[in-house]
């Protein structure tokens, strides 16, 4: 019996929150939104200070994900 699964189900998890480490890039999509943000700080225990790299603003992971996590939720280090 081949236990392998179509190519459609093989996913994998979004990066968890308490493995972002300040100073790297990482690319978020929530609710059709895709942002690339750059760790400045860690503000908490699971939160951080982040600078969006489009439009140079700051803000915290709080906020972003404040209003839950999409059916498009992911979470990925770019560099």
């Amino acid at each position: 019996m081949n236990n392998d699964l179509p190519t459609k189900y093989n996913f994998r998890m979004p990066l968890a929150i308490d493995n972002i480490r300040v100073g790297r890039v990482y690319k978020l999509v929530n609710y059709g939104e895709i942002r690339f943000l750059e760790a400045m700080e860690r503000t908490g225990r699971e939160n951080f200070k982040m600078k969006d790299l489009d439009t140079l603003e700051f803000y915290e992971i709080e906020e972003l994900l404040r209003w839950g996590k999409g059916k498009d939720y992911d979470l990925d280090e770019v560099r």
